[in-house]
């Protein structure tokens, strides 16, 4: 038991100093999570703001503030409390004889770094899109998701404007998609992290991409917008579940971009129940529907 203790603290306060560290710049710029979402946070809006899509739209739009603090929450203030319990997973797992090389598919350990950070951006991307589904697909799911698609007016900072019961089904299947990658060592996925922040932050944004043919690979923010409709196609419980890839959407057939005007409304039947609180939204979704 003294183990599983030792982990959760560990956990929590070396996620803690490690945060703490970024904010004062005592780790490496590339790794340091905290001022590179702010850095690129700036890049996008400052695109926003001079290159608008939605040109009636404010600078400070609907939500401005909500979403900005659900950024730093969900990826710094829960993220703290999260990884203590990842290290008490590990313990566990290791406990039953489960480890990464245990469940590894394929052995990449001898790749390059290029090709092995490749491989993993898209299985972690693969997993993402199959998890977005599930989100819009069973109602139990779903409720926790309503959180984020309650957003009225897209802008970078919706991004990261989800329910913190995402990070608890996300990030297992992500680490589960990670084991399947037999040697592959995270020290250099921070590549694979800024790019999918920048990805996620454009997709969001009041701009207008859709980056001509790349448009079947890379997910855009003509795209997504669609994804927010608050009317979707008849029959279908959701389009365009692409997070940084939207060739999975093509794929599969889920992809679905009428007319690229920008002035779809955005949300979903029954959004003006959400909670406007950042408070009641952390429990939005439990208990029985009515």
């Amino acid at each position: 038991m003294n183990a599983y203790w030792e982990a959760l603290s560990n956990g929590f306060l070396g996620t803690l100093q490690w945060t703490l560290k970024s904010i004062i710049f005592e780790v490496p710029w590339h790794t340091n999570y905290f001022w590179g979402l702010i850095l690129i946070s700036l890049v996008v809006w400052l695109m926003e703001i001079f290159f608008p899509w939605r040109k009636n739209q404010s600078v400070f739009r609907k939500d401005f503030w909500l979403d900005a603090f659900y950024m730093f929450f969900n990826f710094f203030i829960f993220a703290i409390v999260i990884n203590g319990i990842y290290k008490v997973l590990e313990v566990l797992f290791a406990d039953f004889g489960i480890t990464a090389k245990s469940l590894a598919l394929i052995d990449i350990s001898s790749w390059s770094i290029g090709l092995q950070l490749f491989v993993f951006f898209i299985v972690l991307d693969f997993v993402q899109w199959f998890t977005h589904i599930c989100l819009h697909k069973f109602p139990v799911l779903w409720r926790f998701h309503q959180v984020h698609h309650s957003v009225k007016e897209m802008g970078f900072a919706a991004h990261l404007r989800y329910h913190w019961m995402e990070n608890i089904l996300y990030k297992p299947l992500k680490v589960f998609g990670v084991m399947l990658l037999g040697g592959f060592e995270p020290e250099h996925a921070y590549v694979v992290h800024f790019i999918a922040i920048a990805i996620g932050h454009l997709n969001h944004a009041n701009i207008k991409l859709s980056y001509g043919p790349l448009k079947y690979v890379f997910n855009n923010p003509v795209m997504h917008l669609y994804h927010h409709s608050y009317e979707v196609p008849k029959g279908k419980f959701g389009v365009n579940f692409g997070i940084s890839l939207s060739l999975w959407d093509y794929l599969f057939k889920t992809n679905y971009i009428p007319e690229d005007s920008g002035k779809i409304p955005l949300g979903y039947p029954g959004d003006e129940k959400m909670p406007q609180s950042f408070w009641k939204q952390l429990v939005h979704g439990f208990g029985r529907k009515k």
